[in-house]
C-alpha cells in the first residue's frame, strides 16, 4: 500500500530518508555553490512551471498567427502542434544560450546559469554566473521537448535536462 509520504517525498524531489551528501540543515543547491536563499538560489518549483506556461503560450500564439491549421479555432488551439514545439525550442535555445533566460523566466524572476560545483576563480567570472551559451542550451532544449529527462529530479531540483547541461534555473 501506498502511504502518502511516499508521494509528497517524491513531488518533493527527494527520497523520505535523509541525503547522506547534504546536512540536515543544508538548501537545495548549496553544494552546487549556490546560496541557500535570496538572489543566485535555486528557482522554486512553481516560479518554473508558471514560467513554462507562460513561455508554453507565446509559443502557441505564435504558432496560431503564423502556422495556421484549424482557421476557425480558438487562436491558442489553432495552429500547428510541431510548430509550436519548433518554436518552443527555438525561443529556449537562442535566449537560454544567449543571455540565459526565456520571457517566461524574465518575467518571473528566474535565469539560467551554468553551474560549477567548485568556487569561480577570477579568471573566469562568467563562466559561472554567464548564460550558459548554445551548445549547452542546445542539449538542453532536446531534453525539455522530450518531457521526461525534464520531470525527473535530483536532490537539488534539477531535472536531467539540466545536469545534462550544466545549469541550473536560479532567482534573478
Amino acid at each position: 500500500m501506498a502511504d502518502r509520504r511516499d508521494l509528497s517525498s517524491w513531488l518533493d524531489g527527494g527520497s523520505s530518508e535523509p541525503d547522506p551528501s547534504r546536512g540536515p540543515d543544508e538548501a537545495r543547491g548549496v553544494r552546487l555553490g549556490l546560496p541557500a536563499d535570496g538572489p543566485g538560489s535555486m528557482a522554486p518549483l512553481g516560479r518554473r512551471f508558471a514560467a513554462l506556461a507562460i513561455d508554453w503560450v507565446a509559443c502557441l500564439l505564435i504558432s496560431g498567427w503564423f502556422f495556421v491549421s484549424s482557421p476557425d479555432a480558438f487562436i491558442l488551439s489553432r495552429g500547428n502542434g510541431l510548430a509550436t514545439l519548433g518554436i518552443f525550442a527555438l525561443e529556449n535555445v537562442l535566449l537560454v544560450g544567449s543571455i540565459g533566460h526565456t520571457l517566461g523566466h524574465r518575467l518571473l524572476g528566474l535565469r539560467v546559469r551554468r553551474v560549477i560545483p567548485t568556487a569561480p576563480t577570477k579568471d573566469q567570472p562568467l563562466l559561472a554566473v554567464g548564460a550558459p551559451g548554445f551548445l549547452a542550451a542546445l542539449g538542453r532544449t532536446v531534453l525539455l521537448c522530450l518531457v521526461i529527462p525534464a520531470a525527473v529530479w535530483d536532490g537539488d531540483g534539477r531535472g536531467l535536462h539540466d545536469r545534462f547541461a550544466g545549469t541550473a534555473i536560479v532567482r534573478r
